[in-house]
């Protein structure tokens, strides 16, 4: 039975937005996980009549992931994605179990991550601009503490411990909490911005705002935590801004967005004259690959970022600074070879 798009589909999207919330998904594997659903509605759907993916079932979606290999030659990893959002569907908000899905996937590819030098850290960094400087704090704590761009965003004042010289990073991927080094040189930077958070905060309060976004349930757990300067984050917009999620809400006082900081290091690279495609995150790979040149084990590396598995960190060790593998070409070794003789000839005709 065919269904008209309509009421049917608002029904069951807004069960799954339901879903999603209730199950504390992040915002934007909710947008995601929605899209990927669409799209496959729309890849069955015939006219104007939609098909209810209550009444598909494997033939329907191993037909739609061997469209996105074979037709739209999506990677793996995105594939994988949308067949993430179907299974979702099916198995939290219609409650159907699935056969197993035998289609054919993406071939999957291995990429190495681009790594900067420290001297191009330093170069990308110095040529930084805007915020006032707030952009190349963020940056240097990126780079710093290996965080990710949106943990360096969510930094509330509550997770910087100046007493310990550590930053916690709360709810990172995978729900995870951990504990990162607080370089030495952003404390002072660290300092000023807060002294700014705490002016910016007593002025919100004065005008009756100063409201923070409370993850799950502690804005009912603790209805005053979200006014106190402890839960404020730290690099804060300049804009007053509601939920999106509520949007009758009441006016927060949100962090920066991710995206400003993004514009900000792509004009840097280029400033730079880095012939590299760097972003935010390739600092974070460079974290780790220079804990690694610099001696530090690959589970003290894998601790500090965050990583589930050690084979996830492992790929660092390939772009290490000793080259490939960290194995010396054999043709250095011959070149090394040939000084090696002519400094001895050069020696015993002189002794000579």
């Amino acid at each position: 039975m065919r269904r008209a798009a309509g009421g049917d589909d608002g029904k069951l999207l807004a069960r799954f937005r339901d879903k999603m919330r209730t199950m504390h998904y992040a915002l934007s594997t909710e947008k995601s996980y929605r899209n990927w659903i669409l799209e496959f509605l729309r890849f069955h759907r015939k006219g104007d009549t939609w098909r209810h993916p209550g009444e598909m079932g494997k033939e329907e979606i191993e037909a739609f992931l061997v469209h996105l290999a074979t037709k739209r030659r999506v990677t793996a990893k995105t594939q994988n994605q949308a067949f993430c959002a179907i299974l979702f569907l099916y198995k939290h908000v219609l409650e159907i179990e699935l056969p197993k899905i035998d289609a054919l996937r993406a071939k999957e590819s291995r990429r190495l991550p681009v790594i900067l030098s420290q001297g191009e850290v330093t170069r990308l960094i110095a040529h930084l601009e805007g915020g006032g400087g707030l952009y190349r704090l963020m940056i240097e704590l990126v780079y710093g503490a290996g965080l990710r761009l949106l943990e360096c965003c969510r930094l509330r004042v509550k997770d910087v411990d100046f007493e310990r010289n550590q930053l916690l990073i709360r709810e990172a991927k995978g729900d995870k909490d951990r504990a990162v080094p607080l370089p030495g040189r952003c404390v002072e930077g660290l300092s000023t911005q807060i002294a700014r958070v705490r002016r910016q905060h007593a002025n919100d309060l004065e005008r009756g705002f100063g409201r923070a976004d409370l993850p799950y349930a502690l804005r009912r757990k603790y209805p005053n935590a979200e006014r106190e300067l402890a839960w404020q984050y730290v690099f804060f917009s300049e804009k007053l801004c509601r939920d999106p999620r509520n949007p009758e809400g009441p006016l927060y006082r949100h962090h920066l967005h991710e995206s400003v900081l993004q514009r900000s290091v792509k004009r840097a690279v280029v400033r730079a004259g880095l012939n590299k495609r760097a972003s935010c995150h390739t600092l974070r790979h460079s974290f780790a690959t220079h804990l690694l040149e610099a001696g530090y084990d690959i589970r003290t590396v894998q601790e500090l970022l965050g990583h589930a598995d050690v084979s996830t960190t492992m790929i660092y060790t390939h772009v290490l600074q000793r080259g490939a593998c960290g194995v010396q070409s054999p043709l250095d070794r011959l070149a090394a070879e040939a000084e090696r003789k002519m400094a001895n000839r050069q020696q015993s005709h002189r002794a000579g």
